[in-house]
């Protein structure tokens, strides 16, 4: 019986011990960063370059009026197909049908006052051909004597008298001829702008918007008026897209390029780069460049306004290494990196790196090792030269530490 009670007190200090110990033993461990790892890997790789962009049409007409009024009548609607040349709609053609009649009579009566210009111009020439011979005749009489020299001069200053007379009148002629073509042209222009309260569509297409009704007015002064959008063909469309500065390098002509809808979320429709617009374009001072990418619809599902979330490949290479971009991030703790690593290529000799990898060593410590860089996707980095080869193990970063610092609880005794 007296023994039992120093059993209790040598088993509470074994525990203690033992307690002590693995509280020793798992603090220490914890204070070891333990690390996730990642393999390099051995494969295609896509560089791409993503954007949001309008679906529009490739030939977008805006139709508008030329001549103001009220619109009397519309005859086509939204998504309506027209033809060239058909007739869309009609402004209220009475007033330019007034202005029409009113330059023909304008014409008309300049007409008849030519048409009196000329027989006073006929008249004057009679008269200038009489005045001729009085004066020929008495040059003659004078020369024989038979009349005195001022009779002469009267048939002179009377000729003179005629031949300016006549002048004039052809004067009065060509002006009124000019009048003639003036009134003439202002008849043509009131025929043309009563031509115009017709609105004709300009090209083959689909009737895209509409923007005013019958009995609206039209005002046409400095800019027209819109009335109808037409768009060419919904068969092409194009997706315009702002790139930024920083990646419209990379951006050429040719290159491929994919985009989905909201309207289709399965779907992935294909296209090509077919222009970059160098006109800058710079909101909230980022600068950003337009991007024309041609996109196929013979189904017509695509329609004009949808956004498309573009993605352009500018670079694929297959069969190369590369490494996750979360290892490339990685730094181990208290790695300052005061100055870059020289990195000496097996390729290229002096080559500098730009960029390193950590990789365990035999003593379980992150050691770097630099490489040198080439695409990437997002996720993946291609790795052009380096130590590293296909299934080694790369640092991608820190696995979250065990909770540490608290004793076990004691068991308890009987």
């Amino acid at each position: 019986m007296r023994r039992r009670p120093l059993l209790y007190l040598f088993a509470a200090a074994l525990l203690a011990v033992a307690g002590y110990g693995g509280y020793r033993y798992l603090g220490s461990g914890a204070d070891q960063p333990r690390y996730k790892l990642a393999r390099i890997e051995n494969g295609a790789l896509t560089a791409q370059v993503s954007a949001t962009g309008t679906l529009n049409p490739v030939v977008s007409v805006q139709v508008g009026s030329q001549v103001s009024g009220q619109i009397k009548e519309i005859l086509v609607d939204f998504n309506s197909p027209v033809k060239a040349g058909q007739l869309i709609a009609r402004i209220d053609p009475e007033t330019f049908q007034l202005r029409v009649r009113q330059a023909e009579a304008d014409l008309e009566a300049t007409r008849a006052a030519l048409a009196v210009q000329r027989a006073e111009v006929a008249r004057a020439a009679a008269s200038l051909a009489d005045a001729a011979r009085d004066y020929e005749r008495k040059k003659l009489l004078l020369e024989k004597n038979f009349i005195a020299a001022a009779d002469r001069d009267k048939a002179q200053t009377a000729y003179d008298v005629a031949r300016a007379a006549s002048q004039v009148a052809e004067a009065q002629v060509h002006n009124s001829e000019a009048v003639v073509r003036q009134r003439e042209s202002q008849l043509a222009q009131a025929r043309v702008d009563l031509e115009r309260t017709a609105i004709r569509s300009p090209v083959d297409g689909i009737v895209v918007k509409r923007s005013v009704d019958t009995g609206q007015t039209v005002a046409a002064s400095l800019q027209a008026p819109e009335l109808f959008i037409i768009a060419k063909s919904l068969n092409d469309m194009q997706v315009e897209t702002s790139i930024d500065e920083a990646d419209v390098g990379r951006i050429h002509l040719g290159q491929k390029a994919g985009f989905t809808v909201d309207a289709f979320p399965g779907r992935a429709f294909e296209g090509a780069v077919v222009q970059v617009r160098k006109a800058a374009q710079v909101v909230s001072n980022v600068v950003t460049y337009t991007v024309i990418i041609s996109a196929a619809n013979p189904d017509l599902a695509l329609l004009p306004g949808m956004t498309a979330n573009v993605r352009i490949v500018v670079a694929r290479k297959d069969n190369v290494l590369k490494a996750p971009n979360a290892a490339l991030r990685f730094r181990p703790p208290g790695s300052a990196e005061e100055k870059p690593v020289e990195y000496k290529s097996t390729r290229s000799a002096g080559a500098a790196a730009n960029g390193r990898l950590w990789v365990l060593d035999e003593n379980g410590k992150p050691k770097a090792l630099p490489v040198r860089l080439g695409i990437n996707d997002g996720k993946m980095t291609e790795i052009v030269d380096g130590e590293l080869k296909e299934g080694n193990m790369v640092i991608s970063g820190l696995s979250a530490p065990a909770k540490t610092g608290t004793l076990p609880s004691a068991p308890r005794f009987p």
